[in-house]
């Protein structure tokens, strides 16, 4: 598997500093304590194993300049992450159905659940914060499924511009989301609800989901980013009593790494176990995903978010 090239680079100027990595960009910035974390596509804008190798790195870099400034008690530590896409028109596809299907059909479940923990292992430092006192957001601007779908739930915030559209489609194909989609809706809406919108197959919108209390901000069209610096703004005036309403929200249903396992193992049996048809139904979903966007290396370098 290839290593990505990541690169630092520092523009004094606009006080912001800047890591390149094959499948992410991060911006910090640094006045308003902020990391913007951009998914980048060379190809199909889904959760590969590369990306989700540079997703780690990225963490890992967050995670540690996060937790130093906290420990320090620097006043201009790091405090807001924001996950989004560098790709106009789409957040993430979710998983690698390609990848799932090379390693269904040489039954290679242990690989499948390689891939699946390290899911969860992302996810799961997303909604609980590094463990201190830290927002993540995720700014969702176009269509964002699966696995795509799940990050962004994942994330303490989630910004919507009303372009966007969200959905699970694994029912189609005999699956169901199992990288947390259950576990996050039913702790932002009523459990049944949740199992209805994962059970639907269906694509909502971004001002349905807001109206049911899944989309914690709708933002206009193109106004995404302006709607993270409005929520910061606003959140840092009274960072206190948020931080303790976390908190108590956590006390009340605090998420476990074990919810996630038990769901991943059960989501890579129920693979293990799909039919010829199912699959073939999934390949019609990839070839659809390279129609449409297997081409993005192009236009994603030249959109980039931070370059």
């Amino acid at each position: 598997m290839r290593n990505s090239n990541k690169v630092g680079v520092m523009d004094n100027s606009n006080n912001k500093s800047i890591v390149r990595m094959q499948h992410m960009n991060l911006e910090f910035e640094t006045e308003r304590q902020l990391v913007w974390a951009a998914f980048k596509y060379p190809g199909r804008p889904c959760m590969t194993r590369e990306l989700l190798l540079d997703v780690g790195r990225s963490q890992q870099m967050i995670a540690e300049r996060a937790t130093s400034g906290y420990q320090q008690g620097l006043q201009s530590r790091l405090k807001y992450q924001v996950l989004c896409s560098d790709l106009p028109g789409v957040f993430n596809l979710g998983g690698d159905l390609a990848h799932f299907i090379d390693l269904i059909r040489a039954g290679e479940r242990g690989f499948l659940l390689d891939y699946a923990t390290a899911c969860i292992d992302i996810l799961y430092q997303t909604a609980t914060s590094y463990g201190i006192p830290f927002t993540t957001i995720a700014l969702v601007q176009g269509e964002t499924l699966g696995g795509g779908f799940e990050a962004a739930l994942s994330a303490n915030v989630l910004i919507a511009e009303r372009g966007a559209r969200f959905g699970f489609p694994e029912t189609v194909f005999g699956m169901f989301p199992g990288m947390g989609a259950f576990s996050f809706l039913a702790r932002r809406i009523a459990p049944a609800l949740a199992r209805r919108i994962i059970a639907s197959g269906r694509v909502y919108t971004a001002e349905e989901l807001y109206e049911m209390g899944v989309v914690d901000v709708l933002a206009a069209d193109g106004e995404g980013r302006e709607a993270v610096y409005e929520y910061i703004q606003h959140q840092r005036h009274r960072s206190g009593g948020f931080q303790a309403l976390d908190r108590v929200f956590e006390q009340f249903n605090p998420l476990t790494y074990k919810e996630l396992q038990d769901t991943i193992n059960l989501w890579v049996d129920t693979a293990m176990e799909l039919s010829e048809k199912n699959i073939r139904l999934m390949e019609y979903l990839v070839r659809a995903q390279q129609k449409n966007w297997g081409g993005t290396a192009e236009r994603s370098s030249q959109l980039s978010l931070v370059g």
